[in-house]
């Protein structure tokens, strides 16, 4: 009875000890720029790692929905959406990154864009 009694202390130990370990899913909207279907397509794909969970751009917005791990920050989802080239309103991306777009994905070019 008494080992019974230890498993089931110890299978709760484990248990308790295994869902403290799990990342809690925070959620976030900003502002990223761009202008087109391809655009929403490259700022979506920046964020296909594992520790996002959901992401939709809305092209007429200008917003960005994502839901991701807490292992890992806003500032570094931001800085990833920069590295293809959109800006957002805390990280510019790259000049000469910026460049390599589609002329249809230049939207510091196009005032209707911010």
């Amino acid at each position: 009875m008494k080992s019974k009694a230890i498993l089931i202390f110890l299978a709760v130990l484990v248990s308790s000890f295994l869902i403290a370990q799990q990342d809690e899913i925070k959620e976030d909207n900003f502002k990223v720029y761009g202008n087109c279907d391809e655009c929403k397509e490259r700022i979506e794909s920046a964020l296909d790692i594992d520790e996002v969970k959901f992401v939709k751009w809305n092209k007429k917005s200008k917003k960005l929905r994502v839901a991701f791990s807490s292992s890992i920050t806003v500032d570094s989802l931001k800085q990833r959406i920069a590295a293809v080239g959109h800006d957002s309103e805390e990280f510019s991306a790259p000049d000469s990154v910026y460049a390599t777009l589609p002329g249809c994905c230049l939207y510091r070019d196009n005032p209707n864009t911010h």
